[in-house]
């Protein structure tokens, strides 16, 4: 069994920032890619950045040079910080991680249960 638990989100304003962390936790084996996904308001959850084990990086275009992904490996951790929010980035944001469990010889996706993100105007 694994579990994602998402912290940092809140009410901020425009301009502001947030830190997300996710923790994962459980009979962990092995994590490969993590990433950071957010369902806005009517829309359907889409990706906001990645991050393969070794550090490769990945961001939709709008967060470009405003969120940076980071982990820690030996914490099953991963980051997101969120600089110069805009109302746009308002939604719920979930954690991501394909995960090995120790008892099972292949990789499965696992979800946190997202945290808030409200930007004000």
């Amino acid at each position: 069994q694994v579990q994602l638990v998402e912290s940092g989100g809140g009410l901020v304003q425009a301009g502001g920032s947030l830190r997300l962390s996710c923790v994962a936790s459980g009979s962990i084996f092995q994590i490969n890619d993590m990433g950071w996904y957010r369902r806005a308001p009517g829309k359907q959850r889409e990706l906001v950045a990645s991050i393969t084990r070794g550090g490769v990086t990945n961001y939709r275009d709008i967060v470009l040079g405003r969120f940076t992904i980071s982990r820690d490996n030996a914490k099953n951790t991963v980051y997101l910080q969120m600089n110069s929010l805009k109302p746009e980035d308002n939604g719920v944001y979930y954690c991501n991680a394909q995960v090995q469990i120790k008892e099972q010889g292949f990789m499965s996706d696992y979800w946190g249960q997202g945290t808030q993100v409200t930007v004000s105007s």
